[in-house]
């Protein structure tokens, strides 16, 4: 289990990360992909990534990235820098940049529990020839296998946060918190994951943690190692089919010409529920929920269950469409 100790200015310096970091999704991706993830949406995913990848025939160019980032236990804090939050191309530019001491003792983390190709030796002894391969092998992994479902993953993670966000307006940090279960729990200023694959405690001692909600995290949720990097928790969102097939979404779209379900749109363009919608179209639930889903599978907007609400956000689509009108 990882118990995270909050003081009450960790509380209060509490957040969530302000959209998908296309860093962690592109490390986590690689551990899915490997591991086979049985789970439908993934399962989908994993089996045209590898068909990508096949075809692509630029395997060893990604060859570094995947002898340092096994699918099982520990990978290097360094892939994944607090400065991928402003983007792609930031978080390569942090890799870039990383020094040697740490590249040394997180690539020794790596080969305590696995033998590391020749390839990263190179890296571990800080070779900028090698880093500058690292960041190339990732940037052609994720334009390869994640860059195509970006929009899918961004649409999760904003449904995601939408919910989040209705936690955090009714109950406060603490209802933010105790929120994200079944696998963490909050409980008396400590936050529990379950089923973390090691015994350790992580104090946050003001400095807050990041909440990072990511498509591409299959199961338990994932902390760095380091206990003096930025702290930061990365959970599982509800992916909700947002990799389905979208093959009718012409027949859908067209459909959605009318003034009702651009009223919904517009509703749910700061995230709203199925009551929400109805209350301020003066429409019923059933009629509601009826737009939310044609507008749904047209790939306009994303649906969460939240206890008893369902919870809708818009999908990049679907604030283009909004934004355009």
């Amino acid at each position: 289990m990882l118990r995270i100790v909050f003081t009450n200015d960790d509380i209060a310096r509490t957040r969530v990360a302000p959209g998908a970091d296309p860093v962690w999704e592109t490390v986590l991706s690689l551990h899915v992909l490997r591991n086979r993830v049985r789970e439908p949406t993934l399962a989908r995913w994993g089996q045209d990534a590898r068909g990508r990848l096949r075809r692509d025939g630029g395997a060893a160019s990604m060859r570094l990235f995947f002898a340092i980032n096994p699918p099982k236990g520990y990978f290097p804090d360094f892939l994944t820098p607090s400065d991928s939050a402003h983007g792609f191309e930031a978080g390569l530019d942090a890799i870039r940049a990383t020094p040697a001491k740490s590249l040394q003792r997180d690539l020794s983390l790596v080969a305590a529990e696995r033998a590391l190709p020749a390839t990263a030796r190179g890296l571990a002894n800080g070779d900028r020839d090698a880093v500058q391969r690292l960041a190339e092998s990732m940037r052609r992994y994720q334009e390869l296998v994640v860059a195509p479902y970006w929009a899918a993953v961004q649409a999760a993670v904003a449904a995601d946060r939408a919910a989040r966000a209705r936690s955090l307006l009714d109950g406060g940090t603490e209802g933010l918190l105790a929120g994200l279960r079944p696998s963490i729990r909050w409980r008396s200023g400590v936050l529990e994951v379950h089923d973390y694959p090691t015994d350790r405690e992580l104090h946050l001692d003001g400095r807050g943690l990041t909440l990072v909600p990511a498509f591409f995290c299959a199961r338990t949720p994932v902390a760095l190692v380091d206990p003096t990097l930025p702290p930061v928790l990365v959970y599982p969102v509800d992916r909700l089919a947002a990799l389905s097939d979208r093959s009718g979404g012409g027949a859908a779209l067209a459909s959605l010409m009318g003034r009702t379900r651009a009223l919904v749109l517009d509703v749910v363009g700061d995230g709203g529920s199925t009551g929400e919608i109805a209350r301020r179209l003066s429409i019923s639930p059933a009629a509601a929920s009826q737009h939310a889903t044609v507008l749904r599978e047209a790939g306009l907007l994303v649906s969460r269950r939240e206890a008893n609400t369902v919870l809708h956000t818009l999908t990049p689509l679907g604030r283009a469409l909004l934004n355009s009108s």
